[in-house]
């Protein structure tokens, strides 16, 4: 029926900078054996199915993670075509590059009204499923992220003529704010933290180092949880930094808040892992995913598959093939249930097809 709602499928195509083959691509790949296998046997759902692959959810080149599925749930914003890559070509231009006019990005921007739904297909990108042996699950939401830049100020000076006692040392300064982060972060569940980039000022090897600046990702499905554990971190630092005699100092520079999946999908989803002799497990993900912004304009689900050792963004990223098959045989059923029933709202029923 061309006039039902529309169900829609995929991921994104994009990669890290020597990143895997499975991240993002899985999805869209899984998406359209999905649809060839409804042809091959002759299946025509009530409703239609439309299998997307998003461009740049990583954000590489430009930062500006999500751009795909942002145009389609109208989230972007004509600044954003402003921004620049590490050679100063815009987004403005590089879409006119490759013949796309940037002043029509509002036309990819989705009717709400139009969408029954919205699957993803993804690797796990975690250890926890292989713990399990178990080749896939559902995803009960995407955590909410917040990351930070900050500085600790102290004062440099000649590495061999200053007393250690008598030192401002920024860097075991911020050494020891790194380790109340770990510490701290591990006193709440459901919650991970990360010092993952620094720079040390001056940066020679016998000059006591002035400044050091670094970022801090904070991660948790549970917001307020999140934002208590950012005041308990924040809180410490400063303190380390004045009985240090020091100066710490931040600024926000992303925010995300945490996304919770349709329950109907995620029950759809777990009655399809049952009749494929799977446990009906949910996991959160720690992960962004194009879902996010997709949540903003219809209901969401999502399928995590196994991959090796959980790990992602790095070229060893492996899914097995019969982990991948039950994972796209998942999404096929999900997909069956959600497009052949005659209820066309999700939201108001578990989605359920005899």
């Amino acid at each position: 029926d061309p006039e039902s709602s529309v169900l829609l499928v995929g991921s994104h195509l994009d990669t890290v900078t020597q990143g895997g083959k499975y991240d993002g691509m899985l999805g869209v790949i899984s998406g359209i054996e999905a649809i060839q296998t409804l042809h091959e046997n002759g299946v025509r759902p009530k409703h239609p199915i439309e299998v997307i692959g998003f461009c740049d959810e990583e954000g590489t080149r430009f930062h500006t993670t999500l751009l795909g599925s942002r145009a389609i749930s109208g989230l972007l914003k004509e600044e954003d075509l402003d921004v620049k890559d590490k050679s100063g070509i815009t987004l403005a231009y590089a879409m006119a590059g490759v013949g796309l006019d940037p002043s029509s990005f509002r036309l990819a921007a989705r009717d709400p009204d139009d969408l029954l739904g919205y699957l993803e297909l993804h690797i796990e990108q975690g250890p926890v499923l292989e713990e399990m042996n178990q080749a896939c699950c559902a995803v009960s939401g995407i955590a909410g992220q917040s990351r930070y830049e900050f500085r600790v100020e102290g004062k440099a000076g000649h590495a061999g003529t200053v007393p250690v006692g008598m030192r401002k040392d920024a860097l075991v300064g911020a050494a020891e704010m790194i380790q109340a982060v770990e510490r701290i972060a591990g006193q709440y569940d459901s919650l991970v933290a990360t010092v993952g980039k620094i720079s040390v000022q001056p940066g020679a090897s016998n000059v006591i180092p002035g400044v050091v600046e670094g970022t801090l990702d904070i991660r948790s499905p549970d917001e307020q949880r999140k934002h208590s554990a950012l005041r308990e971190i924040f809180d410490e630092c400063k303190w380390i930094a004045l009985r240090r005699g020091l100066t710490f100092s931040s600024r926000l520079i992303l925010e995300s808040p945490a996304i919770a999946c349709s329950e109907a999908l995620i029950q759809t989803i777990e009655l399809a892992l049952q009749d494929h002799g799977m446990s009906p497990v949910r996991l959160v993900s720690g992960a962004g995913h194009d879902a996010m912004a997709i949540a903003s304009i219809t209901d969401i689900g999502m399928i995590f598959v196994k991959c090796r050792e959980g790990l992602s963004h790095h070229p060893d990223e492996y899914a097995a093939p019969e982990d991948i098959q039950a994972g796209t045989a998942v999404l096929l059923d999900v997909m069956l249930r959600m497009t052949t029933q005659q209820n066309r709202n999700p939201r108001k029923e578990n989605l359920i097809v005899d």
